[in-house]
């Protein structure tokens, strides 16, 4: 018998933790594995992903707030499908274990995969109480990054023998800088004329993202390299989130909103990468983020914040450059030396391919969940 995993998020929307959940659900193998995304809120179009038509997504309705009634339908759901591993992942799931627990789910797992927007530095002692508490209930917590995996066993005080480090992969058949004959995306022509030097990023528009951190960076950078003449840069940023019109706002009384364009979620995002000459992330806090991969498959050098999980991908001098988290100045800088330097910045886009490839194949991540399956599944009897 396959043993059955749910999969518990609290929103199954476009996202680097739902992108990865969609690569693992569609590439572990079929004849092991059966699959069930339950989203504690909605699901949205996201769920088209999933390319196995025996996966079923299953929405909660979870209202903000305290809101009882969705976990009673939780409970009632986990019960009738009777999982055999359930796997929650960040803060907003986590008081899910107990409701496994309670509806006698044999094995439950636990992913940090970033900081939570109201605890962006893990310092609350509320939510560090929390995962203490439902420690006793779990079989592995499982982290993305080495900064996630000392924080939880170093301040949260969890054994280190429970957590596991299962690092993000990317797909470097679909993210490559040629594209494997794959036209790139068209940005507006208005806004982006040919000879335009395009800084590019993929991002949620919230705070712990900081976008207005790459704004300000980006008005800075265009405005030296304009008074020397140099290169005419332009920004792309593409994603969605209650900060998005805050940029836009911040580009108009700038003076620069015609040389930026916020277009929100859109979709082949592999397209579009290819259509940046660099790849900016000035974010607060990160995990280990799924759109530097990608940008890093795709060839290009990443400009990030030294924060989290972008400490392990990015090597300075090698396959990007690293700034200091909310510090639009130093950001601006390094974006100036990309537009006007050409050796450094194809020398730094080889290596983030060449890294990328080496370091973070999507058949690695899926391999070692699949191996963390097969372990949380054998005193279950579940796999021969």
């Amino acid at each position: 018998m396959r043993p059955l995993i749910a999969h518990i998020v609290f929103r199954f929307d476009m996202g680097g933790l739902e992108n990865g959940l969609v690569n693992l659900v569609n590439r572990l193998p079929e004849d092991e594995f059966r699959h069930v995304i339950i989203a504690l809120s909605v699901a949205t179009e996201f769920r088209s992903r999933i390319r196995r038509s025996d996966v079923a997504v299953h929405e909660l309705h979870k209202q903000p707030g305290k809101d009882p009634a969705a976990y009673l339908r939780l409970f009632r759901l986990l019960r009738r499908l009777r999982p055999d591993i359930v796997h929650t992942r960040n803060l907003g799931t986590l008081d899910c274990q107990v409701v496994a627990r309670l509806a006698g789910v044999p094995t439950r797992i636990h992913g940090e995969h970033g900081w939570d927007i109201h605890d962006p530095d893990g310092t609350s002692r509320k939510y560090r109480a929390m995962r203490r508490a439902v420690n006793p209930l779990l079989y592995r917590f499982v982290t993305v990054s080495r900064d996630l995996e000392d924080w939880l066993t170093k301040r949260v005080g969890i054994s280190r023998h429970k957590v596991v480090r299962i690092c993000n992969g990317v797909d470097t058949e679909r993210f490559r800088p040629d594209g494997a004959g794959e036209q790139a995306a068209m940005p507006p022509p208005e806004r982006f004329p040919a000879g335009a030097f395009i800084v590019g990023s993929v991002t949620r528009f919230e705070p712990i993202k900081d976008p207005l951190n790459l704004v300000h960076a980006f008005v800075a950078a265009r405005r030296r390299l304009l008074s020397s003449g140099a290169a005419d840069l332009r920004l792309l940023m593409i994603g969605d989130g209650p900060l998005r019109a805050q940029a836009q706002a911040l580009l108009e009384s700038s003076g620069e909103a015609h040389a930026a364009w916020l277009p929100g979620a859109l979709n082949d995002v592999d397209r579009w990468l290819r259509t940046f000459d660099v790849f900016a992330l000035g974010s607060r806090r990160e995990g280990i983020s799924n759109t530097v991969l990608e940008a890093m498959a795709c060839g290009l050098p990443v400009v990030a914040s030294a924060t989290g999980g972008n400490l392990e991908l990015v090597v300075p001098g090698v396959t990007g450059t690293l700034v200091p988290p909310e510090s639009p100045q130093p950001l601006a800088d390094s974006l100036v030396v990309y537009a006007t330097d050409a050796s450094v910045r194809g020398s730094h886009g080889r290596g983030a391919r060449a890294r990328a490839e080496r370091e973070y194949s999507l058949s690695g991540m899926v391999n070692a969940y699949g191996g963390l399956y097969r372990r949380a599944a054998e005193p279950l009897g579940a796999i021969a």
